[in-house]
């Protein structure tokens, strides 16, 4: 059974690979070995439930080097140190040949035999020169340039979102999920920039959450078109709020109101009534009226799986 792990970037946790009978704490530092060399972690316990659901997946763990000393620490507090020195140089040489990338974060490994710069682009980059640079700047270090989606690099860098809790993808989200625009209209939402997308410029993660039950709530309510009797008289649905079950009616006489589902009647008749400019209004930021709708949607550039 699975009893210890580590998270690495962008939230990937990692099972433990230890020697028998070695003994950690939840959330004390140790030095794991990985693809990139050794790196500084923080270790996990792990809960029971979740030990079962991995061992039926079986992710790929990482080897224990060691758990890190006072000294350990305290060098690794010096390395961050170096990490932003070794940022702020890289994007000093990206502006100087003028390249179209933008640099998010720089990462030693603890044994400083590798540096990674992480950056994100929209088209490729033929950053050749600037390899040729950083070589001539960091002497005897390993140089890794990868280029990352702006949904990684959101996790990377960490942060709240509009539900004032931390982003999905640096808290618990494992895998992004494909999310387009009819996500947001068919539940209703406010089809304007600033209230349906994130941090990352793309359309919230949280649009795939509760689909499902707008999808069930849409098979128990009329669609919008439909011919219904109200206590009122005839009408056409013109807009439905899924939530709270309230069905907006227009009449002949143009005039609009709301009624909860179990007071109004489908009927056969066709009814005649315009509603292809009944819509709602929504007060509209002024930077929201300059994007387009299309490029908050999944691309190529929102997510590579390169961290």
């Amino acid at each position: 059974m699975i009893k210890y792990a580590v998270k690495m970037l962008k939230n990937k946790f990692y099972p433990l690979v230890y020697p028998e009978g070695t003994e950690l704490e939840n959330g004390q530092y140790i030095l794991v070995r990985t693809e990139k060399g050794e790196e500084a972690v923080k270790v996990f316990l792990v809960n029971s439930e979740v030990a079962k659901h991995w061992e039926k997946y079986k992710p790929e763990p990482l080897e224990l080097v060691r758990v890190m000393s006072k000294e350990d620490i305290a060098e690794l507090d010096n390395i961050k140190k170096e990490e932003y020195i070794a940022f702020n140089k890289c994007k000093e040489l990206v502006k100087k040949r003028n390249l179209l990338m933008n640099l998010v974060q720089a990462r030693y490994t603890f044994d400083r035999r590798k540096i990674t710069f992480y950056y994100t682009a929209q088209e490729r980059v033929d950053f050749r020169e600037l390899l040729k640079d950083l070589t001539q700047t960091f002497k005897r270090v390993r140089i890794d340039l990868r280029h990352i989606g702006v949904r990684d690099e959101t996790s990377i860098v960490e942060g709240n979102g509009l539900c004032g809790n931390a982003f999905c993808c640096c808290s618990w989200l494992r895998k992004f999920d494909s999310i387009n625009i009819k996500l947001a209209k068919d539940q209703g939402m406010p089809i304007t920039p600033g209230k349906i997308s994130g941090t990352c410029g793309r359309l919230l993660c949280c649009l795939n959450y509760e689909y499902k039950d707008y999808l069930a709530a849409a098979r128990e309510l009329p669609p919008v078109g439909s011919g219904v009797m109200t206590s009122d008289g005839l009408g056409r649905i013109c807009s439905i709020n899924f939530l709270n079950e309230k069905i907006s009616v227009k009449f002949e006489d143009g005039k609009i109101k709301e009624y909860h589902k179990d007071e109004i009647e489908m009927v056969d008749t066709k009814v005649d009534i315009d509603i292809d400019n009944v819509s709602i209004t929504y007060p509209i930021d002024e930077n929201d009226a300059k994007i387009d709708i299309r490029k908050l949607e999944d691309d190529r550039n929102s997510t590579t799986g390169n961290v």
